[in-house]
């Protein structure tokens, strides 16, 4: 393995800003999410694979959990109080199975798209064993380990706070990368984030989109910056709707622009998809009369800006041309464009290879697609989609039945990583190749799950809800929230 020394740098510059705030291991996991195109190493072995620098956190996390004290008398009250962690294990040998059995046991029966070994695209293939099975493999069985790792430590008091401070530290360092990226390409310096970019992908970087330049932040494309912004937004949202915080409303507003101006398809989708529930609970609210603080504002702006659109589209007739043809780019002949027809042949034949192995799957990172559920059906097959809709349902489910019995703060940061997850399921079903829903996933459904088992609300040490940045320990505060085990 050839290490990168820029992703060596960056591990070490967030392990020491978490160390110097007196954060945990799980706060710097969240965080290091911001760099999505900044890889610790190249693996030669596994055709070029380079591991991106969260995977180091990850594994510290993993250990980190199992040198605690007690482990395994942790281990049997996960076990036993949160079936979910059943589910997860059962899983992650399914998947393991099928990705090393299934590319051989239909080798050459379906076709699958592969990435090519130049970086140079993907190309059509029949279907057989490739490195992607292995990689790939150990990214979903990192994932679920981390979903056990944040189960026991939840149990651990102020790993609930970490949680919302590695959330908060992700997106500050998401949209501070996005604004460097903008700024670098208006002013002519082109990608002057690209030393970060070490990870062994294809750069679409230096695109412009009707006359916009596409922001790419630290990521390798447009559609995953679009896509964490989408998250993001989400749980800012989410946190200011529930908290009053007005350090996620200013963070929820920069997301907002910066997700406009992102020119990505996925984004924009994306928002539009999100936005129902929003519309669907500010018109309740509205007709029971019970209009909260921050609807009631978000009602308040909206009026203004539709009045300013009228104005200038009324006076200036040629002003918004631009932005109308972005959308009308980006959006509206998204599928007729060469990108669009490519990406809806992936995935009309990933769901071919799903009808050709049986229902069985063509097995994890054998193909590639361009939607989560179309990948999650063709490489995990019937039965591991089943699975995974288990486990969304419980994501879904939230704490649903449980409130009042919890301190709001709680309630607060689980319904926000919860937002958190769903929307990027939500970008992941627009344009991910991947089955796997990753971290981002897991540690809210871990979140969740353990915060259903939290006792009422007296007998619950409450969450400070304070603003980034925070030390642990100061004089004179509160202490953060721990989830107590019931063993």
């Amino acid at each position: 393995m050839q290490i990168s020394v820029v992703g060596l740098l960056i591990c070490t510059g967030i392990l020491a800003f978490v160390a110097c705030m007196r954060w945990s291991m799980i706060t710097a996991l969240i965080a290091s999410l911001a760099f999505g195109a900044t890889a610790i190493g190249t693996i030669s072995s596994l055709g070029g694979s380079s591991p991106l620098i969260f995977t180091v956190f990850n594994m510290l996390l993993i250990m980190a959990a199992l040198a605690r004290r007690g482990i395994w008398r942790e281990l049997g009250t996960v076990f036993g109080h949160i079936g979910a962690a059943w589910i997860v294990c059962a899983f992650m040998i399914y998947v393991t199975i099928g990705a090393l059995l299934f590319p051989r046991l239909f080798a050459g029966q379906t076709s699958a798209f592969v990435a090519s070994r130049t970086g140079r695209g993907v190309y059509e293939a029949a279907l057989a064993p490739v490195s992607a099975n292995i990689s790939q493999t150990g990214y979903f069985v990192l994932a679920g380990l981390t979903f056990l790792a944040v189960c026991l430590l939840l149990q651990r008091d102020g790993t609930l706070a970490d949680i919302k401070r590695g959330y908060f530290l992700w997106f500050t360092l998401h949209v501070s990368m996005g604004i460097l990226d903008l700024l670098g390409k208006l002013v002519g310096a082109g990608d002057i984030l690209a030393p970060i970019r070490t990870a062994s992908y294809s750069m679409l970087t230096q695109v412009e989109e009707a006359g916009f330049w596409r922001i790419a932040g630290a990521f390798s494309e447009a559609s995953a910056f679009g896509g964490v912004s989408l998250t993001g937004l989400a749980f800012t949202y989410t946190y200011w709707t529930r908290t009053g915080s007005k350090f996620a409303l200013g963070l929820g507003a920069i997301l907002f622009v910066l997700l406009l101006l992102s020119t990505s398809s996925t984004a924009y989708v994306g928002l539009a998809i999100i936005s129902v529930p929003v519309v669907i609970s500010i018109t309740k609210s509205f007709v029971t009369g019970r209009l909260k603080p921050g609807e009631a504002l978000l009602v308040a702006l909206l009026m203004p800006l539709l009045l300013l659109g009228m104005a200038v589209s009324l006076f200036y007739p040629h002003f918004l041309d631009p932005v109308a043809q972005l959308v009308d780019t980006t959006v509206i002949n998204k599928v007729a464009s060469a990108s669009g027809q490519e990406r809806s042949y992936w995935n009309y034949k990933s769901l071919q290879s799903f009808f050709d192995t049986g229902g069985l799957g063509v097995g994890l990172g054998s193909s590639r697609a361009s939607s989560w559920l179309i990948a999650l059906l063709s490489q995990l097959g019937l039965f591991g989609t089943v699975m995974m809709m288990i486990l969304l349902a419980m994501l879904v489910r939230g704490l649903r039945g449980v409130g009042g019995r919890i301190d709001p703060e709680v309630e607060a940061i689980a319904a926000s990583a919860r937002a958190c997850a769903l929307a990027s399921l939500v970008a992941g079903s627009l344009a991910s190749g991947s089955p796997d829903p990753g971290i981002v996933f897991y540690i809210p459904l871990a979140v969740v799950l353990v915060c259903r088992r939290l006792p009422v609300q007296d007998d619950c040490v409450a969450v400070t809800p304070v603003e980034m940045p925070e030390r642990r320990g100061r004089p004179g505060k509160r202490r953060s929230a721990s989830i107590p085990s019931r063993a």
